[in-house]
């Protein structure tokens, strides 16, 4: 009897050593608590979405992180009337509300169409409706080869894998985050000051696609401003009502290099400037119109 007790006991024992290494590995590794999300929406049908936990808003958790909204909106531009060798050049979202954490479905039609430069135009709504952001893209024809390569650029190299902690405020099941792998250079989610950060995107922006290069820097750019904030983000907001990005070569492999700074004026207005590259070099320009204002106790 006495043994197989001590058989039960050390069993017990060995599973809760066994368990709390793996936790602490997990931590050390910046994969736990362990990701349950998939994607960043699930599609519904007849250009309807659902958004999951993954596009959770810094600033209010009923609402979307205005990544994925901007690169949901540059999706239906890309699919709209596609053309495989032309590439979106030049989106410019502007959020005309914060997007709920409910159904929404997104359209897009040309405007202006051309043989070498077309432009589109995306509207994003709710409640059949309600328009929450729209998106005016530029899409080239690229033609590799045309022009000569531009010079190369130093870029810093990705550091090993890090413990990421978030916003003061946020933990560790914040989903937005965690559907990004972050490695900063230089400053954190909790410094203020300019920022450099080699990104992942972890999920899909739709279940069961495969995610476009635009795709991925929209998720990801509209954290500049968060990222390189000038203000404490537990007394303040800074939150963009715009998105301007200037793509000039299309995103390689995974890994996204944010090099942002952002600057603020007393009278509540503010702009963030990033700097976007690949592990190739360089690949384009985001920047971002703030509206600043002190937080409500």
């Amino acid at each position: 009897m006495c043994v197989e007790r001590f058989i039960r006991l050390s069993t017990v024992v060995w599973f809760m050593c066994y368990w709390r290494r793996l936790v602490e590995w997990a931590v050390r590794e910046g994969e736990w608590p362990p990701m349950t999300e998939t994607s960043y929406y699930r599609p519904l049908g007849q250009d309807r979405f659902l958004p999951t936990v993954a596009t959770t808003s810094p600033w209010d958790a009923g609402s979307q992180h205005g990544g994925p909204v901007a690169a949901l909106l540059a999706r239906a531009i890309e699919q709209c009337e596609p053309d495989p060798d032309m590439a979106v050049t030049r989106l410019a979202v502007d959020f005309l509300g914060a997007a709920p954490q409910r159904e929404l479905r997104v359209s897009a039609r040309v405007v202006r169409p051309g043989r070498r430069v077309e432009m589109l135009e995306a509207e994003l709504r709710i409640d059949g409706e309600r328009t929450i952001a729209l998106a005016r893209g530029w899409r080239m024809r690229m033609r590799p080869g045309a022009t000569a390569a531009g010079i190369d650029r130093d870029l810093p190299e990705i550091p090993a894998a890090q413990p990421t902690r978030y916003f003061p405020g946020l933990d560790d099941t914040w989903g937005y985050g965690r559907s990004i792998e972050w490695r900063f250079v230089q400053g954190s989610f909790e410094a203020t000051g300019p920022a450099k950060v080699w990104t992942r995107v972890l999920l899909p922006l739709v279940d069961g696609e495969e995610s476009t290069g635009l795709q991925r820097v929209c998720v990801v750019a509209d954290s500049a401003n968060g990222l390189s904030a000038e203000l404490d983000y537990g007394q303040w907001l800074f939150v963009p009502t715009s998105l301007s990005l200037t793509i000039h070569r299309v995103m390689e492999g995974e890994w996204m290099l944010l090099d942002a700074e952002s600057r603020i004026d007393q009278a509540g207005a503010g702009l963030t400037h990033a700097e976007l590259a690949d592990t190739a070099g360089p690949i384009g320009l985001v920047t971002q119109a703030l509206f600043v204002d002190r937080r409500v106790p």
